[in-house]
Order: structure tokens, then C-alpha cells, then sequence
């Protein structure tokens, strides 16, 4: 069945004609929808496009019924509920380098402005004045440069500034001391970045860590005659304190292309002759347009032709390539997974996924999200995906934790899996690829027992003795259900087996309780794969 596609935005034609070149989309451009415009539109389609002027809300993400994908032409996703989409196991992606450039040059842009007051100077000149000593400018070189957020859009910043000889601080905790060495720049701690600079630029969104990182506390702590420039979001910077700052004498201006409210309106910042301004700016290039809606449809139409995320803030980076060799594991750990959630009946605290062999050499976030899928997916009524798997563990009291070892006594790829649950109990599973490609159970805790993860299976423990086989397989006769397949585990000088029936059918729950009561099986359950 072809997909749809919402370009619900204006992005690039180039962007628009690549998806409607693709074979398997149909695709709608429908501009200037709001919310409710939205909600009723957004029914059947399978992903939409956005940039910066239409908001995607939680209302329109719960009024979506078969949406996979949430496009963002651009890197700031602040329009998009993100929280809200990734509850719903939807994909948010965006085009984070696109724009990078762009970005950056309009910082140096506004560096140069505001070191020089070129606006003002301009303004004066065309009203007949020549104020020659009013203007009086500040270099570049020698200064030192405060860089808040480190990732593209900041490196490229600092490259240029290096070519005006100015000195390169920088502060983003997910960034290493070796990746900044690598740089040639110095990571502070956002206090001392702050008072060390004589221009502070911010590129980093805005979030509950991040809103108000120059506020007026800091702000007050700049050194005498610094500047600010901000290019990234509003929020980031406190404009009332920005503003007496600016008004005291103690910052000597501010290059400001973002604002809490845009437009400003009546914000007192607009009194000030040192503040220049730019109504959002920062991706307003023809080059920038054009890349940010081609990578987008690009980056939509592999996601929903392959599965494979490219820039997608909600799931784990994986290639094509990748995600052709992770398909065996993939089908392995979901089914593992749901078997391990049919046998544990109490609440699961944390579960453990441990990689053998060549497994180990696989992507282990998406082996083990995948795994949640599947156990979760047996205990929860809403639909669960490598999306919202982890999340929603979280929320249910369930941490997920990986670990790996390169090698396995008995088979060349395992995935085990171990449920932490009740007072101090654990239940594993464990599963191998089988001529690299084919599922199979091969451990349930310390039982080892070899079987096909396939169909409906019916699972006992029950004492090691003579007639246990016999009385199940008489109560499947009556049922008119067939085996085809069984296995039996069994630890070396233990009482007790494990037996694995593949069966035609699920059994009834009268047949179950008559199972169960046999006086040798301890329990017995059923799952279907």
C-alpha cells in the first residue's frame, strides 16, 4: 500500500519533487494549517513535514492514527512535541547540518556588526551625519571567544574565529576533553566561559537544562564591555537582564537573531542603539533552503522505504548497511523477549541483555530496545515500538542494561536475556541464530533446551519421571491439537525438566487448567510467537 505524506510547511521544491519522484508516496502539500486544520487532516498519512512555522502538537500527534514520522526541515524542534511522538512510538527527525553553515556564517556576521556598530554607523551616514568618533569599534583578534554548545553549527563558529586570531573557550557536557583538543579549543565550565569572554555566542537548544543559561545571575558576572550573540533559540538568554545590562554600561551591546517572542513586539531591547537585530535569520539562505528540504525528503523516504533513521532525535543512529545484518537479531531478541514477558508474572525492574559472539559485534541499543518491544508488548495494551519501548519501561519502574562478550562456549552468535522481578528473582532466556539467520531458544535459566522460536508453544516445569510426556500429549489428542516438535531440559543431578511442545493450536484455558493440574507439572503456560 503507497504511503502518504503531509508537506504541511514551505520547503524547497527540489525537496517536494524528489518525494513525489519516488515510487510507493502519495503527496499532499497543504500550507498554513493550524492546529485544528491539522487534527483533521493528519488522519492516513504516514508522515509530514514541517520547518519552523507550523506547530505539531500533542492534540495533532493523538489525532494521528497511522502516523511513522515527524519531519523538520531545519534543526530546532521546538514546534514538535517530541515527547508526545516518541509516547506514540513515532520518529522525529531533522536536518541538523543543513543549516550549519548558514548559522554559523550569520554569527560572524553579527560578531563583525557588533564590534564595529555597523547598523548604527550606516543609520548615521544616511541621515548626513559623519560621526566618525562615536563608532569607535573593538578587533577581534586576541579576544577571547565563548562558544556555548559545541556541536556543528559551534565548530564551524570556531573555525572562523581562529581565522581572526581570537581565542576559543567552549562549554557542552556531551562533548570530550579529546574531541575539544582535537579542535585546538578550551572547555570551561559554563560560569568561568562566562566570565573569561569578551563575546559569548550560544548554540545549543532550548531546554529544561538549558532556558535561561545567561541569566542574570551570570550575566552579571561578565567582564565589563563584553558581548553577547545568540543565533540559536530564544530562551537561552534572559532579555530583561540582557537589557539592563546593556542599559548600566556594563555589556557593550548584543547581536540578538531569536527572541522569546517573535516577533519582539514591545521589548525594551528594541530602545537600545548597541542591540542589533535579525528577524530569525539563521537558515535564510537559498543554500540553506534548498539542503534542509531535499536532506528531509531524502532522510523521510529511506526511513519509510528502509526503516533506517537518519537523524532521528528519538531513536538510535543505524545504517542500511546495519540494519540488514541486525534483522536476524532483531526477529531473535522480539521473540525472546516475548517469551520472557509470558513468564514472568510479576512487575520486571530491570532486564539485562548480553551479547555473544558475533552478536556482540551488532548495534546493541537496537538489540536490546528490541527486546523491550517484545517483552513489553506482552503486557501493555497501547502499541509499543523501538520508538517508545524505553521510555515506556521507564516509566513502568524498568531499566534496560547491555553488556557484550566476544565469545560463547557453544554457539558463534547469543542473545540472553535476564528479568529482574519480585523479591530478589530472576528468569532468563537465551537464544541463538542458527546458520546465521534462523531463531532458536537454546536456554530457560539453567536449563538448556533446543527448539524453534516459531508458532504457539506450551511450556512446562515439571518433575523429572515417567508419564509427565504422556499425560500432556494425551490432553492435546482430545483437543485435536497436533506436535510438532518437543524438546526437554533437563540439569545434570537436578528433579526437575523443562518441556517445549510446538503445537497446531492454542490451547483453551480448560485445557491449560487440565495441564496445569497434573500432579508432576509444577507450571505450565502457552505463548504464541
Amino acid at each position: 500500500m503507497d504511503k502518504k505524506i503531509l508537506i504541511a510547511d514551505k520547503i524547497a521544491q527540489d525537496g517536494v519533487d524528489y518525494l513525489i519522484d519516488q515510487s510507493g508516496f502519495i503527496v499532499d502539500v497543504e500550507h498554513g494549517l493550524d492546529e485544528a486544520g491539522l487534527c483533521k487532516k493528519i488522519p492516513g498519512y504516514h508522515a509530514i513535514l514541517v520547518r519552523s512555522g507550523v506547530k505539531v502538537t500533542d492534540k495533532v500527534i493523538d489525532a494521528a492514527d497511522v502516523l511513522q514520522v515527524i519531519g523538520r526541515a531545519g534543526i530546532g524542534v521546538d514546534n514538535i512535541d517530541v515527547d508526545k511522538a516518541t509516547e506514540k512510538g513515532i520518529v522525529v527527525m531533522n536536518t541538523p547540518d543543513a543549516n550549519a553553515t548558514t548559522t554559523a556564517e550569520l554569527t560572524f556576521a553579527h560578531i563583525l556588526s557588533l564590534s564595529r556598530s555597523l547598523p548604527a554607523a550606516d543609520l548615521s551616514v544616511r541621515s548626513g551625519k559623519w560621526e566618525r568618533s562615536k563608532f569607535m569599534g573593538a578587533e577581534l583578534a586576541n579576544k577571547t571567544l565563548g562558544i556555548i554548545g559545541f556541536g556543528n553549527i559551534g565548530r564551524i563558529v570556531a573555525s572562523r574565529a581562529k581565522a581572526f586570531r581570537m581565542k576559543i573557550v567552549a562549554f557542552d557536557p556531551f562533548v570530550t576533553d579529546e574531541a575539544f583538543e582535537k579542535e585546538g579549543v578550551t572547555p570551561l565550565e559554563v560560569d568561568e566561559l562566562v566570565k573569561a569572554s569578551d563575546f559569548i555566542t550560544l548554540h545549543c537548544p532550548v531546554n529544561d537544562k538549558t532556558r535561561g543559561i545567561l541569566n542574570a545571575d551570570r550575566i552579571k558576572t561578565m567582564k565589563k564591555g563584553a558581548r553577547i550573540i545568540n543565533v540559536a533559540r530564544g530562551g537561552l538568554v534572559d532579555e530583561q537582564a540582557l537589557y539592563e545590562a546593556i542599559k548600566s554600561g556594563q555589556l557593550a551591546g548584543a547581536a540578538l537573531d531569536v527572541f522569546v517572542n517573535e516577533p519582539p513586539g514591545e521589548s525594551p531591547l528594541l530602545e537600545l542603539d548597541n542591540v542589533v537585530f535579525t528577524p530569525h535569520l539563521g537558515a535564510s539562505t537559498d543554500e540553506a533552503q534548498r539542503a534542509a528540504g531535499t536532506e528531509l525528503a531524502q532522510q523521510i523516504a529511506i526511513y519509510l522505504q528502509t526503516g533506517e533513521p537518519v537523524n532521528a532525535l528519538n531513536l538510535p543512529p543505524v545504517s542500511s548497511e546495519e540494519l540488514v545484518k541486525l534483522q536476524p537479531y532483531i526477529i531473535l531478541v522480539n521473540r525472546l523477549g516475548k517469551l520472557l514477558g509470558s513468564m514472568v508474572d510479576e512487575s520486571v525492574t530491570q532486564l539485562d541483555v548480553t551479547l555473544s559472539g558475533e552478536a556482540s559485534k551488532r548495534d546493541a541499543r537496537s538489540i536490546s530496545v528490541e527486546s523491550l518491544v517484545g517483552m513489553l508488548s506482552t503486557r501493555m495494551s497501547a502499541p509499543i515500538n523501538s520508538v517508545n519501548a524505553v521510555s515506556t519501561a521507564l516509566k513502568n519502574g524498568t531499566k534496560l542494561m547491555e553488556s557484550s562478550c566476544d565469545e560463547h562456549p557453544s554457539y558463534h552468535a547469543t542473545v540472553s536475556l535476564t528479568a529482574h522481578h519480585g523479591k530478589d528473582n530472576k528468569t532468563t532466556v537465551e537464544g541463538a541464530l542458527f546458520d546465521h539467520k534462523y531463531p532458536r531458544l537454546v536456554r530457560i535459566n539453567d536449563y538448556n533446551i533446543e527448539t524453534v522460536l516459531d508458532g504457539n508453544m506450551l511450556i512446562t516445569r515439571h518433575n523429572d519421571q515417567p508419564g509427565v510426556i504422556a499425560a500432556v500429549s494425551s490432553i492435546l489428542a482430545e483437543q485435536k491439537i497436533n506436535i510438532s516438535s518437543m524438546q526437554l531440559g533437563i540439569v545434570n543431578g537436578g528433579s526437575k525438566a523443562v518441556g517445549i511442545m510446538s503445537i497446531s493450536v492454542p490451547l483453551d484455558k480448560e485445557a491449560m487448567d487440565e495441564i496445569s493440574n497434573i500432579d508432576a507439572i509444577s507450571k505450565a503456560m502457552q505463548v504464541s510467537l
